[in-house]
């Protein structure tokens, strides 16, 4: 009788956390913003300024993107159409022309500011606690077709992502039928894609055989950045900015928009 009571004092314990498990995960907990991007269009009734888009991107309660100058990260909470960025933001120490610095000034003080959102499928609208829009977002396109990219930064192999050699240009164009193509340092080199989600897998990587011999360590940064390519299986656009990623979350190759500074 005692082991019979206590199994159903358990059994009513496990219907009570799995009752709160549920309520807990319920569509009006939900947090709507996990694992979107977004480009900043206004902010504070003033349009853009920045040539380099100002961005956030939201995943596993972490803020990441542009201010327009420099990258920056910090952690967030958002339920019920309640938002709070944290104060621990994290940034780089890039120097920008001052009208730039300015608006990423005022971007991060709207980003701390704001106590509320309002989001569609195509737009999020930060609020204050009085309901007043700071700043308006429109949803990151993640179609990678029709756009050209020049390389910042490749995984060499050896566990580090390193420049491009000063000298040397890096490009990557994706066309729409599933090719991709560009100039390896050297020589110009193709390949395929494909993309379904967040996924990417690029193949049949070939390329010219020319050697070049300036500036030195052309040839070998061209292995290291085609071998790069081809182990990206994740990408993620960022603004001007594209990031591909290996199966285990490194960085395999930063591009930024062709033409941006």
């Amino acid at each position: 009788m005692q082991t019979r009571l206590i199994l159903i004092a358990l059994a009513i314990i496990v219907g009570l956390m799995l009752v709160g498990c549920a309520t807990a995960d319920s569509p009006n907990h939900t947090n709507a913003l996990n694992d979107t991007s977004w480009t900043l269009s206004d902010l504070h009734g003033q349009s853009v300024l920045s040539p380099r888009q100002v961005t956030m991107h939201f995943e596993k309660g972490m803020i990441q993107g542009s201010d327009g100058c420099n990258r920056y990260s910090t952690t967030y909470t958002a339920t019920g159409g309640k938002f709070k960025a944290g104060e621990n933001m994290v940034s780089t120490k890039m120097a920008c022309p001052e009208p730039i610095m300015r608006q990423a000034e005022v971007f991060l003080s709207a980003l701390i500011m704001a106590s509320g959102y309002k989001m569609d499928t195509q737009q999020l609208i930060l609020l204050d606690a009085n309901g007043n829009a700071l700043a308006t977002f429109t949803a990151q396109s993640t179609i990678l077709g029709v756009t050209s990219w020049r390389v910042t930064g490749y995984n060499n192999g050896k566990q580090a992502v390193v420049s491009v050699l000063i000298g040397s240009e890096l490009t990557a164009d994706f066309n729409a039928d599933g090719n991709l193509g560009g100039s390896a340092g050297c020589n110009n080199y193709a390949a395929t894609y494909a993309t379904s989600g967040k996924s990417i897998k690029i193949d049949k990587v070939a390329s010219t055989k020319k050697i070049c011999t300036r500036p030195s360590g052309v040839m070998e940064q061209e292995t290291q950045y085609l071998k790069a390519l081809a182990t990206a299986v994740t990408y993620r656009l960022d603004g001007d900015r594209l990031e591909l990623r290996t199966a285990d979350g490194a960085l395999a190759v930063i591009l930024s928009a062709a033409g941006n500074p």
